[in-house]
């Protein structure tokens, strides 16, 4: 309960403050965590976590020993030295990048200098400070498939930097609206600094884009002249099929900044991302420092250093397992794949041939990831969600939050991360319901 406020107390006007502070593109999260906690014995579609059946408390003190005998045995560090690595200050560019190299090369077939690694405060952060560094002046633009990711809309008008809307489709970014976006940019005077992309199972389309479209995109992105910002949360929760390359194991031109996070593979509450930024950034004597380096000057006015502790119990995670997520998330691959299923099986069952509403209710079906896409036949707001929490106990995320209000009324994203098989199958029974009342 609030403490009554003295009438004398300072009163800030909202349009005194920032546009972003009432941006409704940064409401989205806190609206859910808030639903979330009114309903809690709502099945919620809405969560985008990872699955946190296998973690254990005590795996951590497991991990972060691993690290100190990295430490010490690897690095040859004095019992002082190690003492100074976990309780101090950190290196701004972080201090597990060695190990982060050693994974993108054996998961990925990445081959990057370590130094080119920034370790961020999460996946988040590393998108703040490549917009932060990429955004000069009011002629700079960003572009990126709507729907987007609601963190990246959100870092973008927290930076100031407009974000260019291109379609997408089925198959992820449509390469031809792009090229015409990127025209259209530049015919009003404007700059295309970047591309946001997801290629694999974006979130929260699910949509992966092909192997020949990943060439395409880099070819458009050197004809054009501007960086392709790489996300790559989900590629290794493939449902069926080999995992295609990423863009940057393609690129030949340092055309691509990554962008990784460990949010989702090892886990969330580590807050533990990165950021590969190994393009050439030139000065006036023509000396010649990786674009990682300047970053690295803007997180050390805003986060000054990622948590050294969390850092080493990532590093203790890493090393436990050879270095490769791939390795340690196949527990968890196989739960996103039965989700996956369960989920598409279940939409079928309620609303598929001869069913009440088929044909008034349409899914994607992504192969792979956390996410699906419906489409309903009526109007999904956060005032129906609201409606559906309080009425027939289930969450999902309304999809206009991924167009930054400017579309995806009629549709929602179905999150299935966390969710047991009976969890889906009820959580659908209630939107069936819900569809049955609103249809």
């Amino acid at each position: 309960m609030r403490e009554e406020v003295s009438p004398k107390a300072v009163r800030i006007p909202v349009s005194d403050l920032h546009a972003s502070v009432s941006d409704p593109a940064l409401t989205s999260m806190t609206l859910l965590n808030d639903i979330a906690g009114r309903f809690p014995q709502a099945v919620s579609f809405a969560a985008g976590r990872p699955y946190e059946g296998y973690y254990l408390t005590d795996d951590l003190s497991r991990y972060l020993s691993a690290f100190e005998k990295y430490l010490a045995e690897d690095l040859a560090m004095t019992p002082e030295g190690i003492r100074r690595t976990f309780f101090q200050y950190g290196r701004t560019k972080g201090f597990i990048h060695e190990l982060i190299a050693r994974h993108l090369k054996l998961d990925e077939g990445l081959t990057v200098d370590p130094e080119s690694i920034v370790v961020t405060t999460g996946c988040q952060e590393a998108m703040i400070l490549i917009l932060r560094a990429l955004y000069r002046d009011d002629r700079d633009v960003v572009l990126a498939a709507m729907p987007s990711y609601v963190g990246f809309i959100g870092a973008a008008r927290i930076v100031g930097m407009p974000v260019w809307p291109v379609r997408e489709g089925p198959g992820g970014i449509d390469l031809e609206d792009l090229n015409r976006q990127v025209e259209a940019v530049k015919a009003q005077g404007l700059r295309p600094r970047a591309c946001y992309v997801v290629p694999d199972f974006a979130n929260p389309s699910g949509a992966c884009v092909s192997v020949a479209d990943r060439a395409r995109l880099l070819e458009l992105a050197s004809r054009h002249d501007f960086l392709l910002l790489e996300d790559n949360p989900y590629s290794l929760f493939r449902s069926t099929g080999e995992r295609p390359p990423t863009l940057k194991s393609s690129d030949d031109e340092s055309r691509v900044v990554y962008l990784g996070s460990f949010a989702k593979t090892a886990f969330a509450g580590a807050r533990v991302g990165y950021i590969v930024a190994d393009q050439l950034v030139t000065v006036a004597d023509k000396q010649e420092s990786l674009l990682a380096d300047h970053l690295a000057k803007l997180k050390s006015m805003t986060t000054l250093n990622t948590s050294t502790v969390a850092q080493a119990v990532v590093g203790g995670y890493l090393l436990e397992n050879g270095c490769s997520l791939e390795g340690a998330t196949v527990r968890e691959a196989k739960v996103y794949r039965r989700n996956l299923h369960a989920v598409l099986a279940g939409m079928e069952a309620r609303f598929g041939p001869g069913r009440p509403h088929h044909g008034k209710v349409a899914w994607n079906s992504p192969q792979g990831g956390m996410f699906l896409v419906v489409t309903l036949p009526f109007r999904a707001d956060d005032e129906v969600l609201e409606y559906s929490a309080a009425e027939f106990g289930v969450l999902w995320t309304p999809m206009h939050h991924f167009y930054a209000g400017a579309g995806g009324l009629h549709q929602i994203r179905l999150s299935f991360s966390v969710l047991s098989v009976e969890e889906i199958s009820l959580g659908l029974d209630r939107l069936a319901r819900l569809v049955d009342d609103l249809a």
